[in-house]
């Protein structure tokens, strides 16, 4: 555990703390024969050699590790455009993780059993959280459109599907401190929200629109709070 942490921490300065914006748009813009995409990775070799101590015995794990990242690179680099960069960057940085994790497996092979994962608080947690952020986004959605007051034309400035992963954050969070005994943090996560909506439905002036939206954000703390209680009693 203590070298896989070693090559993810050189991993995470080396791709977030040490690589400046610019280099990342001049790596876009010049693909292979960008100066940055080898400078960056002359940064990892520094980094992993620095936190392993220059440590010879390694030294495949760290060709493993470079050699990788600059394809993964160059392979984003060219298969990157506006549609798929957001995802490919989560499947860039898993495939990174997954190249840290087998360099530790060649020097410290460890147990990769899933059946310790699959316990039943684990997949009670993990049904709890995928009913807390999908279900109930459609179960609220099935309720409230019977009403579904017009759209005005604030609405046109608003974030795609921003409020659809608010909801989500929202009630994950709510799950969380129900889940911990914090109950004073759902109290403050509803305080915030109300201030945040206060601007948008005093502009807004329209009474079905408050009731559409208070309807909608009850239901959504009702639902991850009933969660979050069901989940810790039947743990506890």
């Amino acid at each position: 555990m203590i070298l896989f942490l070693k090559f993810l921490i050189a991993h995470l300065i080396g791709d977030f703390v040490l690589q400046p914006e610019s280099w990342v748009q001049h790596k876009e813009k010049n693909k292979i024969k960008s100066s940055k995409l080898y400078l960056h990775i002359a940064i990892h070799a520094i980094l992993l050699l620095v936190i392993l101590q220059f440590n010879t015995a390694f030294i495949g794990g760290v060709f493993l590790i470079l050699i990788t990242h600059f394809l993964f690179d160059v392979g984003k680099i060219y298969l990157q455009n506006e549609k798929n960069k957001r995802w490919l960057f989560f499947v860039d940085q898993a495939l990174h993780v997954f190249i840290l994790a087998l360099a530790t497996y060649i020097y410290k092979p460890f147990s990769t059993d899933l059946s310790e994962f699959f316990t039943e608080k684990n997949l009670l947690l993990l049904a709890s959280i995928v009913f807390v952020t999908y279900v109930s986004s459609v179960i609220i959605k099935i309720i409230i459109t019977q009403w579904n007051p017009e759209a005005n034309e604030d609405n046109d400035e608003s974030l795609a599907k921003a409020g659809r992963y608010i909801g989500i954050l929202e009630r994950l969070f709510v799950f969380i401190f129900v889940m911990a005994n914090h109950w004073e943090g759902v109290g403050f996560l509803l305080a915030a929200k109300s201030v945040f909506r206060f601007g948008d439905l005093s502009s807004a002036k329209d009474r079905k629109l408050t009731e559409y939206i208070l309807i909608g954000t009850l239901l959504s703390f009702a639902l991850a709070i009933f969660t979050g209680m069901l989940y810790s009693h039947l743990v506890n």
